[in-house]
Protein backbone atom coordinates (compact mmCIF):
# COMPACT_ATOMS: atom_id res chain seq x y z
CA UNK A 1 0.00 0.00 0.00
CA UNK A 2 1.41 3.62 -0.87
CA UNK A 3 0.62 5.57 2.00
CA UNK A 4 1.90 8.90 0.22
CA UNK A 5 1.47 10.59 -2.96
CA UNK A 6 5.62 10.50 -3.44
CA UNK A 7 7.08 12.71 -6.19
CA UNK A 8 9.21 10.08 -7.83
CA UNK A 9 6.37 7.89 -8.41
CA UNK A 10 4.27 10.43 -9.68
CA UNK A 11 7.38 11.58 -12.27
CA UNK A 12 7.23 8.02 -13.43
CA UNK A 13 3.64 8.05 -14.36
CA UNK A 14 4.31 10.50 -16.11
CA UNK A 15 7.39 9.84 -18.03
CA UNK A 16 7.86 6.07 -17.22
CA UNK A 17 11.45 6.16 -16.37
CA UNK A 18 13.30 7.71 -13.33
CA UNK A 19 13.51 11.73 -13.63
CA UNK A 20 15.83 13.70 -11.50
CA UNK A 21 15.88 17.35 -10.68
CA UNK A 22 19.29 19.64 -10.73
CA UNK A 23 19.62 22.56 -8.11
CA UNK A 24 20.63 25.50 -9.57
CA UNK A 25 21.40 29.14 -8.55
CA UNK A 26 20.56 31.52 -10.77
CA UNK A 27 22.27 34.54 -8.91
CA UNK A 28 19.40 36.40 -8.18
CA UNK A 29 18.31 37.97 -4.66
CA UNK A 30 15.46 38.30 -2.57
CA UNK A 31 13.17 41.59 -1.51
CA UNK A 32 13.85 40.66 2.19
CA UNK A 33 17.91 40.66 2.01
CA UNK A 34 18.33 43.58 -0.83
CA UNK A 35 16.26 46.50 1.69
CA UNK A 36 13.31 46.52 -0.74
CA UNK A 37 10.93 45.06 2.77
CA UNK A 38 14.10 44.28 4.76
CA UNK A 39 17.61 43.58 4.92
CA UNK A 40 17.51 40.67 7.45
CA UNK A 41 15.47 38.13 5.39
CA UNK A 42 13.74 35.57 7.13
CA UNK A 43 15.27 34.56 10.37
CA UNK A 44 16.10 30.83 9.24
CA UNK A 45 17.37 31.72 6.04
CA UNK A 46 21.56 31.26 5.03
CA UNK A 47 23.69 33.23 2.55
CA UNK A 48 23.19 30.09 0.05
CA UNK A 49 19.29 31.61 0.20
CA UNK A 50 18.27 27.78 0.99
CA UNK A 51 20.18 26.91 -1.97
CA UNK A 52 23.51 25.81 -3.67
CA UNK A 53 25.28 28.97 -3.54
CA UNK A 54 26.56 27.80 -7.02
CA UNK A 55 26.19 31.69 -8.57
CA UNK A 56 25.99 33.53 -5.49
CA UNK A 57 29.17 32.10 -3.56
CA UNK A 58 30.94 29.95 -6.67
CA UNK A 59 30.48 31.86 -9.96
CA UNK A 60 29.10 29.04 -11.85
CA UNK A 61 26.91 29.58 -14.91
CA UNK A 62 23.69 28.22 -14.99
CA UNK A 63 24.99 25.98 -18.44
CA UNK A 64 28.04 24.65 -15.79
CA UNK A 65 25.73 24.07 -12.93
CA UNK A 66 23.36 21.84 -15.73
CA UNK A 67 26.25 20.15 -16.92
CA UNK A 68 27.24 18.73 -13.85
CA UNK A 69 24.09 18.24 -12.22
CA UNK A 70 23.13 15.94 -15.50
CA UNK A 71 27.12 14.12 -14.54
CA UNK A 72 26.03 13.52 -11.49
CA UNK A 73 22.51 12.31 -12.09
CA UNK A 74 23.63 10.28 -14.78
CA UNK A 75 26.50 8.71 -13.02
CA UNK A 76 24.03 8.25 -9.11
CA UNK A 77 20.85 7.13 -10.09
CA UNK A 78 21.17 6.22 -14.20
CA UNK A 79 18.71 9.13 -14.83
CA UNK A 80 18.57 10.78 -18.39
CA UNK A 81 15.57 13.25 -18.05
CA UNK A 82 15.75 16.07 -16.00
CA UNK A 83 14.21 18.89 -14.65
CA UNK A 84 15.75 22.42 -13.60
CA UNK A 85 14.98 23.45 -10.32
CA UNK A 86 15.59 27.23 -9.48
CA UNK A 87 16.18 27.51 -5.98
CA UNK A 88 18.54 29.19 -4.61
CA UNK A 89 16.79 32.80 -3.08
CA UNK A 90 13.72 34.05 -5.48
CA UNK A 91 13.46 32.98 -8.79
CA UNK A 92 10.66 35.73 -10.13
CA UNK A 93 13.12 38.70 -8.81
CA UNK A 94 14.55 39.88 -12.06
CA UNK A 95 13.02 41.18 -15.09
CA UNK A 96 11.30 39.23 -17.25
CA UNK A 97 14.01 39.20 -20.25
CA UNK A 98 16.64 38.17 -18.04
CA UNK A 99 13.97 35.58 -16.29
CA UNK A 100 12.93 34.02 -19.49
CA UNK A 101 16.99 33.74 -20.79
CA UNK A 102 17.64 32.14 -17.74
CA UNK A 103 15.03 29.25 -18.11
CA UNK A 104 15.71 29.09 -22.09
CA UNK A 105 19.49 28.81 -20.97
CA UNK A 106 18.37 25.98 -18.29
CA UNK A 107 16.10 23.82 -20.69
CA UNK A 108 18.39 24.17 -23.94
CA UNK A 109 20.16 21.46 -22.54
CA UNK A 110 19.93 17.41 -23.18
CA UNK A 111 17.24 15.26 -20.97
CA UNK A 112 15.54 18.81 -19.74
CA UNK A 113 11.91 17.71 -19.55
CA UNK A 114 10.55 20.24 -16.55
CA UNK A 115 11.07 23.24 -14.81
CA UNK A 116 10.81 23.87 -11.22
CA UNK A 117 10.89 27.36 -10.29
CA UNK A 118 11.17 28.62 -6.27
CA UNK A 119 10.10 32.12 -5.38
CA UNK A 120 7.91 34.34 -3.01
CA UNK A 121 4.68 34.65 -3.45
CA UNK A 122 4.52 38.60 -4.13
CA UNK A 123 7.50 38.40 -6.57
CA UNK A 124 4.76 37.20 -8.83
CA UNK A 125 2.74 38.95 -11.68
CA UNK A 126 0.52 38.00 -14.72
CA UNK A 127 3.81 38.71 -17.01
CA UNK A 128 5.81 36.14 -15.39
CA UNK A 129 2.68 33.36 -14.88
CA UNK A 130 2.32 33.90 -18.86
CA UNK A 131 5.91 33.12 -18.82
CA UNK A 132 5.78 29.71 -16.94
CA UNK A 133 2.63 28.89 -18.54
CA UNK A 134 4.52 29.36 -22.21
CA UNK A 135 6.89 26.21 -21.24
CA UNK A 136 3.89 24.01 -20.71
CA UNK A 137 3.76 22.84 -24.39
CA UNK A 138 7.59 20.88 -24.11
CA UNK A 139 8.07 20.64 -20.71
CA UNK A 140 6.19 19.85 -17.15
CA UNK A 141 6.11 23.03 -15.17
CA UNK A 142 6.06 23.89 -11.45
CA UNK A 143 5.91 27.01 -9.68
CA UNK A 144 6.66 26.64 -5.86
CA UNK A 145 5.69 29.41 -3.37
CA UNK A 146 6.79 29.63 0.20
CA UNK A 147 4.42 30.32 2.73
CA UNK A 148 5.67 28.27 5.58
CA UNK A 149 2.76 28.85 7.97
CA UNK A 150 -1.00 29.84 7.26
CA UNK A 151 -0.71 32.26 10.40
CA UNK A 152 0.12 35.62 9.64
CA UNK A 153 1.40 36.33 13.83
CA UNK A 154 4.24 33.31 12.17
CA UNK A 155 4.99 35.27 9.85
CA UNK A 156 5.47 38.38 11.21
CA UNK A 157 7.58 36.12 13.59
CA UNK A 158 9.86 34.57 10.93
CA UNK A 159 10.45 38.02 9.44
CA UNK A 160 8.82 36.51 5.90
CA UNK A 161 7.47 40.19 4.40
CA UNK A 162 4.61 39.05 3.40
CA UNK A 163 0.89 37.68 4.95
CA UNK A 164 -1.13 34.79 3.95
CA UNK A 165 -3.68 36.46 1.73
CA UNK A 166 -0.51 37.21 -0.24
CA UNK A 167 0.35 33.81 -0.88
CA UNK A 168 -3.39 32.69 -1.66
CA UNK A 169 -3.93 35.40 -3.93
CA UNK A 170 -0.44 33.93 -5.77
CA UNK A 171 -2.27 30.41 -5.49
CA UNK A 172 -5.10 31.64 -6.64
CA UNK A 173 -3.73 33.31 -9.50
CA UNK A 174 -1.25 30.66 -10.85
CA UNK A 175 -4.39 28.09 -10.67
CA UNK A 176 -5.90 30.61 -12.99
CA UNK A 177 -3.22 30.25 -15.64
CA UNK A 178 -3.23 26.09 -15.46
CA UNK A 179 0.05 26.07 -13.78
CA UNK A 180 0.67 23.90 -10.97
CA UNK A 181 1.35 24.77 -7.44
CA UNK A 182 3.73 23.49 -4.69
CA UNK A 183 3.53 25.28 -1.25
CA UNK A 184 6.72 25.02 1.29
CA UNK A 185 6.16 24.81 5.01
CA UNK A 186 7.98 24.37 7.81
CA UNK A 187 7.30 22.88 11.19
CA UNK A 188 8.63 23.47 14.09
CA UNK A 189 8.06 27.76 13.60
CA UNK A 190 8.91 29.72 17.10
CA UNK A 191 5.48 29.88 18.95
CA UNK A 192 3.70 27.38 16.77
CA UNK A 193 1.70 25.13 18.62
CA UNK A 194 1.38 21.24 17.09
CA UNK A 195 -2.76 22.61 16.61
CA UNK A 196 -1.46 25.74 14.65
CA UNK A 197 0.97 23.58 12.34
CA UNK A 198 -2.21 21.49 11.21
CA UNK A 199 -4.37 24.68 10.73
CA UNK A 200 -1.59 24.87 8.07
CA UNK A 201 -1.86 21.34 6.49
CA UNK A 202 -6.42 22.79 6.51
CA UNK A 203 -5.73 25.49 4.73
CA UNK A 204 -3.68 24.48 1.84
CA UNK A 205 -5.75 21.30 1.52
CA UNK A 206 -8.71 23.74 0.43
CA UNK A 207 -6.88 25.77 -1.41
CA UNK A 208 -5.87 24.81 -5.84
CA UNK A 209 -2.40 23.47 -4.12
CA UNK A 210 -1.20 20.56 -6.39
CA UNK A 211 1.97 19.52 -4.13
CA UNK A 212 3.83 20.09 -0.49
CA UNK A 213 6.97 19.95 0.14
CA UNK A 214 7.38 19.99 3.94
CA UNK A 215 10.16 21.21 5.91
CA UNK A 216 11.84 20.48 10.04
CA UNK A 217 13.24 24.12 10.56
CA UNK A 218 16.86 23.47 11.26
CA UNK A 219 19.09 26.02 12.98
CA UNK A 220 22.21 26.97 10.56
CA UNK A 221 25.10 29.22 11.13
CA UNK A 222 24.95 32.76 10.86
CA UNK A 223 21.38 33.38 10.69
CA UNK A 224 19.01 34.94 13.33
CA UNK A 225 17.95 31.69 14.12
CA UNK A 226 21.26 30.56 15.15
CA UNK A 227 21.34 33.24 18.05
CA UNK A 228 17.86 32.86 18.92
CA UNK A 229 18.97 29.17 19.56
CA UNK A 230 22.34 30.17 20.97
CA UNK A 231 20.36 32.67 23.64
CA UNK A 232 18.17 29.55 24.21
CA UNK A 233 15.09 31.59 22.91
CA UNK A 234 14.15 28.41 20.41
CA UNK A 235 14.39 24.79 21.23
CA UNK A 236 14.15 22.51 17.79
CA UNK A 237 11.66 19.68 18.08
CA UNK A 238 13.27 16.22 18.53
CA UNK A 239 12.55 13.55 16.16
CA UNK A 240 9.95 11.73 17.30
CA UNK A 241 8.12 15.17 17.47
CA UNK A 242 8.84 15.82 14.05
CA UNK A 243 7.94 12.19 12.76
CA UNK A 244 4.40 12.72 14.46
CA UNK A 245 3.93 15.78 12.86
CA UNK A 246 4.49 14.98 9.60
CA UNK A 247 2.06 11.65 9.70
CA UNK A 248 -0.55 13.82 11.06
CA UNK A 249 -0.08 16.81 8.38
CA UNK A 250 -0.30 14.11 6.01
CA UNK A 251 -3.37 12.64 7.14
CA UNK A 252 -5.12 16.03 6.54
CA UNK A 253 -4.14 16.75 2.82
CA UNK A 254 -6.15 15.59 -0.09
CA UNK A 255 -4.86 12.03 -1.46
CA UNK A 256 -3.72 13.35 -4.91
CA UNK A 257 -1.52 16.75 -3.15
CA UNK A 258 1.99 15.04 -4.44
CA UNK A 259 4.32 15.47 -1.85
CA UNK A 260 7.62 16.53 -3.22
CA UNK A 261 9.47 16.64 0.33
CA UNK A 262 9.30 15.52 3.95
CA UNK A 263 12.18 17.00 5.22
CA UNK A 264 15.39 18.78 4.63
CA UNK A 265 18.82 18.50 3.54
CA UNK A 266 20.79 20.32 5.96
CA UNK A 267 24.25 21.41 5.02
CA UNK A 268 26.67 19.40 7.74
CA UNK A 269 29.25 21.95 8.30
CA UNK A 270 26.71 24.81 8.25
CA UNK A 271 24.15 22.45 10.57
CA UNK A 272 23.93 23.92 14.49
CA UNK A 273 21.26 22.20 15.45
CA UNK A 274 19.42 19.39 15.37
CA UNK A 275 22.26 16.65 14.68
CA UNK A 276 19.43 13.98 13.71
CA UNK A 277 18.12 16.49 10.89
CA UNK A 278 21.70 15.11 8.70
CA UNK A 279 20.09 11.67 8.91
CA UNK A 280 17.25 11.79 6.30
CA UNK A 281 17.42 8.33 4.91
CA UNK A 282 16.82 7.43 8.56
CA UNK A 283 13.86 10.29 8.79
CA UNK A 284 12.15 9.34 5.75
CA UNK A 285 12.22 5.77 6.36
CA UNK A 286 10.84 6.64 10.41
CA UNK A 287 8.29 8.00 8.55
CA UNK A 288 7.36 5.49 6.11
CA UNK A 289 7.11 2.93 9.40
CA UNK A 290 5.11 5.11 11.65
CA UNK A 291 2.57 5.54 8.87
CA UNK A 292 2.73 1.35 8.68
CA UNK A 293 2.37 1.27 12.38
CA UNK A 294 -0.52 3.94 12.48
CA UNK A 295 -1.89 2.21 9.85
CA UNK A 296 -2.80 5.55 8.33
CA UNK A 297 -2.20 7.47 4.86
CA UNK A 298 -2.40 10.83 3.16
CA UNK A 299 -5.72 12.13 3.49
CA UNK A 300 -7.09 9.62 5.62
CA UNK A 301 -8.49 13.05 7.80
CA UNK A 302 -9.15 14.74 4.10
CA UNK A 303 -12.50 15.57 3.97
CA UNK A 304 -13.42 14.13 0.62
CA UNK A 305 -12.07 10.94 2.06
CA UNK A 306 -14.02 10.57 4.87
CA UNK A 307 -16.99 11.44 2.62
CA UNK A 308 -16.04 8.72 0.45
Amino acid sequence: MRRYRDYNTYLREIFGERVQKISLDAGLGCPNRDGTLSSKGCIFCDDRGSGTGAMILQGRTISEQVQEGRRFAKKRYGADLFIAYFQSFTNTYGPLPELKALYDEALGHPGMVGLSVATRPDCVNPEIWELLRSYQEKHLVWVEYGLQSAHDITLARINRGHDVACFEEAVRQSSRYGLSVCAHVILGLPGETPDMMMDTARYLARLPVHGIKIHLLYVVKNTPLAVLYQRGEYACLNRDEYIDLVIAFLELLPPSMVIHRLTGDPISSELVAPEWAEDKMTNLNLIRKGLEEQNTWQGRKHPMSIAG
